[in-house]
């Protein structure tokens, strides 16, 4: 397809890119080198050394803000919410309820074996305190409020504590504050960016150190995240969104360009890749593309996320589209098949799928249920999406009887032996032989 309104995004065969670019795609938004990861050094490593000066500092230069302490008062919360409009406050209500439904239905469960003069077990433990990062910018985002503090308060979390950049005012958006107070949150701290994820990781004199943190953010944010990979815990790498529709030419052209743009407008580098066995489909998404685009208030932002990392694509078999489905691990699936249960069970990565013409990403976005804080960048090969599980150790213990460890020491006194740990083995044998 030619260019139209200056905005190039041609219909490809798949089979026929090269292998640079199926590698730009397939290996989009790593942050583990480059300039990303050296200034989310530089910034962890200042807010480490200085504290509360240099986190400062840096919400000055970044934000354009100058606020002494980052701490957002239980008052100024309070405020916020009551500012909120009231259409607002109960639509994040109402998804409050339906995300605290699904993720209270996947609490980590105990596990307790018993047998002859023996017990095993596996128990959740909650974390002390966690950090709960959301993006701010160009977009406020209550959801992603929701989607952290719920399950980190089902899961049992002590201390839940939110880090989200100011505004112009030098508060947080108001939406953002009242999602706040509706998940639980306990503490809210007007700070974002590398210093934000520095300052959790590190504590200063004004903000608490956590055990974990958790969020989606930018790509200096993520890279912050594995900055500080090992001072604290850490979810997933949940970088700049993505969408990879998946198609046998059966869906509506209008309905994947309009999921296509949805997720273009998060950021200049969100990714929107089509991958179809329809050219016919392919070159109709392309028109509604452009036709949307121009209504967008955020057209700035779709145009340079498309121009960097959009693509549509033709696949020549439906295996080939599900393969490279699998190759591109997306945050976001969609499945536009006629069978889309079964091209599911085909599906080993991705973040979160969403089946058939009904079920879009916004709707996932926001209230459908399930967690919107997704491994991006191509970890959905070996991330998880947000889930109580991330908010809890599991801690395994064991209970023996006299009897119950004489059934099963020499099998370890042997093992140890053959390991050449003698103390090991003679640690077993010191209780048989006070055995009667």
């Amino acid at each position: 397809m030619p260019a139209r309104d200056g905005l190039p995004l041609p219909v490809r065969r798949l089979e026929r890119l090269s292998a640079r670019e199926r590698a730009r795609l397939v290996e989009r938004g790593a942050v583990t080198h480059g300039p990303a990861m050296a200034a989310a050094r530089a910034i962890v490593e200042d807010v480490r050394r200085r504290g509360d000066a240099a986190l400062r500092a840096l919400t000055r230069r970044f934000d354009r803000v100058d606020r002494p302490r980052p701490e957002v008062s239980e008052a100024e919360i309070r405020a916020a919410a009551s500012r909120t409009p009231a259409e607002v406050r109960a639509a994040l209500r109402r998804a409050a309820a339906r995300i605290r439904r699904f993720h209270r239905a996947a609490l980590p469960r105990d596990i307790r074996l018993t047998g002859p003069g023996a017990a095993l077990g596996r128990r959740a433990v909650p974390y002390d305190r966690v950090g709960l990062y959301v993006p701010g910018g160009t977009a406020a985002y209550p959801s992603s409020v929701l989607m952290t503090a719920i399950p980190a308060r089902l899961a049992g979390v002590r201390e839940v504590l939110l880090a989200t950049p100011p505004g112009p005012s030098g508060l947080p958006p108001d939406s953002v504050l009242a999602a706040a107070e509706i998940a639980g949150v306990d503490r809210v701290f007007a700070m974002g960016g590398a210093q934000a994820v520095g300052a959790l990781a590190w504590g200063t004199r004004s903000v608490p150190a956590v055990d974990k943190i958790v969020g989606p953010g930018n790509a200096f944010v993520t890279a912050a995240k594995l900055v500080v990979q090992g001072r604290t815990a850490i979810d997933l790498p949940a970088g700049p969104s993505e969408i990879l529709v998946l198609s046998d030419g059966t869906g509506d052209p209008r309905f994947i360009a309009a999921d296509l743009l949805a997720q273009a407008e998060h950021s200049p580098d969100a990714s929107a890749v089509l991958v179809t066995t329809s050219p016919v489909q392919a070159e109709a998404v392309a028109c509604a593309i452009v036709d949307r685009l121009a209504t967008l208030p955020r057209r700035s932002i779709v145009e340079k996320s498309l121009k960097s990392c959009g693509a549509l694509l033709v696949a020549t078999s439906l295996d080939a589209a599900i393969a490279f489905a699998n190759e591109y691990a997306a945050e976001h699936l969609t499945l536009l098949t006629r069978q889309p249960e079964a091209t599911l069970r085909a599906i080993r990565h991705a973040g979160s799928v969403f089946l058939g013409p009904h079920s879009p990403v916004a709707l996932g976005d926001y209230c459908s249920g399930t967690n919107h804080v997704l491994p991006t960048a191509g970890a959905a090969r070996f991330y998880s999406g947000l889930s109580t599980a991330d908010f809890v150790r599991f801690q395994t213990w064991q209970w023996f009887t006299a009897a119950g460890l004489g059934r099963i020491a020499r099998t370890a006194i042997i093992l140890a032996r053959a390991e050449g740990l003698e103390a090991h083995a003679r640690s077993l044998e010191a209780r048989l032989e006070d055995r009667p």
